[in-house]
């Protein structure tokens, strides 16, 4: 059994002194886990950094077998983020989603696409924080658990959407829900919206409550998952620390990297 394809490294592991186990994502094949030799060691480490874009080959003699996967760096997203501790924040976050997220081994090509979209994005624009809620909806939509958000599931309206449902999923008008509003939750603008630039942390965080509760309800459950992982609370926590500050604003690259 053996494949080659473009891959995007999703989790690192350990195994012995040198060796790693990692999980990928490819587009053809779907997250697939290899045995890497030497893989957690100085000189290969850096090719199977989380979020890493990579030409990987895995081969295995039977195929329920782990197999053994060997690399090439096309793209060292993980080492252009390293001096931005909020994007290499996201980044891992992503991967580490993804990884638990999705089967073992069932192709998911559009999964594949919105990530390394999503990997461009942290790369190169400003408007990453909701770029990043936007990933994880269409994540679930992709894994059969979209949010519904075209109309308000009472009313009908397309009008005032300012509210979800935990249970359904739907929007919620502002009027609908006005009696609810303690048991529903908040639908940031940015979702509604064509564009995410200059959406504030707390939109983002309310994003991040949204999509958050729909992945470990429906996706990590189903899947045996104990919850989140502890990478996408790390991101939670920095965006709600720049909600907690006020900023009006997404965070900003450092000049340092925007002219790299």
């Amino acid at each position: 059994m053996e494949w080659s394809e473009d891959a995007i490294v999703l989790v690192l592991r350990r195994h012995g002194e040198n060796d790693a186990i990692v999980s990928v994502l490819a587009r053809g094949q779907g997250r697939y886990s290899g045995l890497v030799r030497g893989g957690a060691g100085r000189r290969a480490g850096p090719v199977y950094q989380p979020g890493n874009r990579i030409a990987a080959r895995w081969r295995a003699r039977l195929d329920d077998q782990l197999g053994a996967l060997t690399a090439e760096l096309v793209h060292g997203h993980a080492a252009r983020l390293m001096g931005d501790a909020d994007r290499l924040s996201a980044l891992v976050a992503a991967a580490a989603v993804a990884d638990a997220a999705l089967p073992d081994r069932e192709p998911h090509p559009l999964c594949f696409d919105g990530l390394a979209d999503l990997l461009a994005r942290l790369d190169a624009e400003d408007a990453w924080p909701a770029a990043y809620v936007c990933w994880e909806r269409d994540l679930l939509a992709e894994l059969g658990f979209g949010l519904d958000l075209e109309r308000c599931a009472v009313t009908g309206s397309r009008e005032e959407l300012r509210w979800v449902s935990p249970r359904s999923g739907r929007a919620v008008s502002a009027a609908a829900g006005a009696a609810y509003a303690d048991r529903l939750l908040r639908l940031p603008p940015f979702l509604l919206a064509d564009g995410v630039a200059g959406a504030p942390p707390a939109d983002v965080l309310d994003g991040l409550r949204l999509t958050g509760r729909f992945l470990e309800n429906h996706v990590f459950a189903a899947l045996g998952r104990a919850g989140a992982p502890a990478a996408r609370g790390r991101l939670v926590d920095r965006i709600a620390r720049l909600a907690t500050m006020g900023g009006g604003e997404s965070p900003q690259r450092p000049q340092n990297l925007q002219d790299s």
